[in-house]
């Protein structure tokens, strides 16, 4: 029988607290562990989403405040957390965890893994590049996307051999009956007879939303019973809104708000789409795929990674309305190509990036890195 001090201890630290596709990756693979050889558990800057979601799995969580990179106190309690837990590897995600969690695990001598998911301002500025670099040689680096590598190659001017991709991945969704579906839509008060185009994801400038609303009067005139259903929350809610008003579209388009049931969400789409500026590796485009859905989504980031254009989805420029109109339409008016496109992209996303996929990497990754300290 293993006892709890045969197990190692993997402590997450995170940035967010989301909701967001990192933080869903977080707690996934913290919850995913193998049990019998690991202990995990979660240190966050501040309570939200994914401390709840991640103590309903049964994963102990802390929450220590921090004022930024030069916060001392917060590196103080943070050496104790890891004392008093007796880590034996960290693996923080995003821009502030992995600076100072590479600062304070360098100091105490446990390993440290660090996770970039996307091209956020850590490159704006010189004393962040400066950072990252220092992060690079003190942890191992890993990029979600060979694109977001070589950004960071790029941007950073970090050394290619010091940066691993390792991909995101998910699990199966939960199955939804018809009558699931049907219940949905009529919760929503979507018409029994419209086809629905969907996008998941926070309303953030970054994911888009307004050129997806820009496409819809198009779309409309060629299939006017169409609905489209935006799930997430955000600062551009009432920007968005307003919007969807001035192009008289309000009565197609629902906003749906922070939602807990996505795989109902997506289970009653024809058409989902993602109209990002920027992704590392999109969680919501890989969540779309294993429900089955054709994804239209920008040809930007790691998007090219997932969705293979005219094979299991489309790829649109950024910032395209037109673009962006005529795939759905294609989609909207092309029932067997749309099911085709569904049916080899979940057939994809269920080989290449699943969750028992991206927990083996790291699993493998975090074993390398403690034999490396053990035999150091």
């Amino acid at each position: 029988m293993v006892g709890p001090h045969d197990l190692k201890t993997i402590l997450y630290l995170t940035t967010s607290s989301g909701p967001g596709g990192a933080e869903r990756v977080i707690s996934n693979l913290a919850s995913s562990l193998d049990p019998k050889r690991y202990r995990a558990i979660l240190c966050l800057f501040r309570p939200g989403w994914l401390q709840e979601r991640s103590e309903d799995c049964g994963i102990r969580t802390f929450i220590i405040p921090t004022q930024g990179m030069t916060d001392w106190r917060w590196a103080i309690q943070f050496k104790h957390l890891l004392r008093q837990e007796r880590v034996d590897l960290v693996h923080a995600h995003e821009f502030d965890a992995n600076v100072q969690g590479a600062f304070v695990a360098n100091l105490t001598g446990i390993p440290l893994v660090a996770t970039v998911h996307g091209k956020n301002y850590f490159w704006e500025k010189r004393r962040r590049r400066l950072a990252y670099r220092c992060v690079s040689r003190i942890a191992t680096m890993v990029a979600v996307s060979q694109d977001l590598k070589q950004f960071i190659v790029e941007k950073v001017g970090i050394a290619p051999h010091r940066l691993k991709v390792l991909y995101n991945g998910v699990h199966a969704l939960q199955n939804c009956s018809s009558a699931e579906v049907n219940q949905c839509r009529k919760e929503l008060g979507l018409p029994e007879s419209h086809q629905v185009v969907g996008v998941v994801g926070n309303l953030y400038p970054v994911k888009g939303h307004q050129y997806l609303i820009e496409a819809i009067p198009s779309i409309l005139m060629k299939c006017p019973n169409t609905s489209f259903v935006f799930a997430g929350r955000g600062e551009l809610e009432t920007d968005l809104k307003a919007q969807v008003h001035r192009l008289g579209v309000d009565t197609k388009v629902f906003f749906l708000g922070l939602r807990h049931d996505i795989h109902r969400i997506l289970a009653m789409l024809d058409v989902f789409v993602l109209p990002s500026l920027s992704e590392g590796l999109s969680m919501a485009i890989l969540e779309a795929m294993v429900a089955g859905k054709p994804v239209v989504a920008t040809r930007v980031g790691g998007n090219p990674e997932l969705v293979i254009d005219g094979e299991t989805g489309f790829l649109v420029p950024e910032k395209d309305s037109q673009a962006l109109a005529a795939r759905v339409l294609t989609l909207l008016t092309n029932s067997p190509q749309a099911a085709l496109l569904g049916e080899q992209g979940q057939r994809r996303a269920e080989a290449q990036f699943s969750l028992r996929a991206m927990v083996s990497a790291y699993q493998s990754l975090y074993d390398e890195r403690l034999k490396k300290e053990y035999s150091s």
